[in-house]
């Protein structure tokens, strides 16, 4: 399922805590994929802690507790890190990750916990989700079968790869454009991983983010630069994405588009892209200010320039979901709208 329609499912399944209807939510998907990162901005959009227990690196007393001696009893010390009413809230998320790594005794010590929210004297309070993540057994990790009783205290999704959602995500969270544009060209690459070869650097939604990182800390390093794209998301996708960059010295004039010159679009098809995710990039830092009406404007007016409608169509939509509903007012919105009419499907 896309990671958009996932976000949706688990913003429904926290708000069930309060009517209790939650169904515990377990997430499959292959590393670097934003797995975590789907489950941690639900947090943020409901303003509530999310709480990342790493099963994986756990011993089964740590979640049990440990045993101490009362009198002639035997109390258990509830782990800090669970869910705390008076500590962390009365609503919340608790996460728990790379549960697929968990040695059999931990995963056994969770079974309580995530079907009946409750772990001996101590319950999980009625305001907090539970969600839960891990890697598939083909996926080259350290991985254990997830026994039956564990499964059938989940709903299962598996996290498909959007380019869509990853650009719209991408835009939102000022990734560089180039690295935008090049996937948008080459959009196979969001994701290569082949378990049989074992790599220990390819490309992932999470390893673009590390591009991004390396092109502000080494883009004035050429020598550098290959190097450290190839660190990231291996050797074949770092030399593709450098190429990308090298060539984008052959771009044409964005101040001149958006001042409302007639520019051409180049021909490389390439470059096509690395002008549209520019523009959408400019149409993002110009929300908000006097000049955004204009600028939409005349981002729209240089839509109908590619030779490919569908450019112009991909340019438009990312812009759209990265600026809002407001360029529908723009009078140039109209004036593209019915200049690429005849590629538009009608029910």
């Amino acid at each position: 399922m896309r990671p958009a329609s996932l976000s949706s499912i688990l913003d429904k399944e926290f708000l069930g805590t309060l009517e209790g209807h939650h169904t515990p939510v377990m997430l499959w998907g292959p590393p670097g994929v934003g797995k975590s990162q789907i489950v941690a901005q639900v947090g943020v959009r409901h303003t509530v802690p999310v709480i990342d227990v790493r099963l994986s690196q756990m011993e089964p007393s740590d979640l049990r507790g440990i045993p101490f001696r009362d009198k002639e009893l035997v109390e258990w010390a509830i782990p800090s890190m669970l869910p705390d009413e008076e500590r962390h809230g009365a609503m919340g998320i608790l996460f728990l990750d790379e549960i697929t790594s968990a040695v059999p005794s931990v995963s056994a010590a969770a079974y309580q916990l995530i079907l009946d929210r409750r772990l001996g004297d101590y319950r999980v309070p009625d305001g907090w989700a539970i969600f839960a993540a891990g890697n598939r057994q083909g996926d080259r990790g350290v991985t254990y079968t997830m026994p039956a009783p564990l499964a059938n205290r989940f709903s299962h999704f598996e996290v498909d790869l959007n380019l869509d959602d990853w650009v719209a995500w991408a835009y939102k969270h000022h990734i560089d454009e180039r690295i935008i544009g090049f996937l948008r060209f080459r959009p196979e690459q969001l994701f290569n991983f082949d378990p049989a070869h074992n790599p220990v650097a390819f490309p992932t939604p999470r390893s673009w983010e590390f591009a991004h990182r390396a092109l502000q800390k080494f883009g004035n390093s050429p020598n550098l630069l290959l190097g450290t794209l190839q660190a990231c998301v291996g050797p074949a996708a770092g030399i593709e994405l450098k190429a990308f960059v090298d060539s984008l010295d052959q771009m044409p004039d964005l101040d001149a588009i958006l001042r409302g010159e007639d520019v051409k679009a180049p021909k490389e098809v390439d470059l096509q892209y690395a002008v549209a995710s520019s523009l959408v990039g400019r149409a993002i830092r110009a929300k908000g200010t006097p000049e955004a009406a204009e600028t939409y404007g005349h981002i729209l007016n240089y839509a109908k320039a590619f030779p490919l409608k569908e450019m112009g169509v991909m340019l438009v939509s990312d812009m759209l979901r990265a600026v809002g509903d407001e360029i529908f007012g723009i009078p140039a919105f109209a004036q593209w709208a019915q200049s690429i009419g005849d590629i538009m499907l009608y029910d």
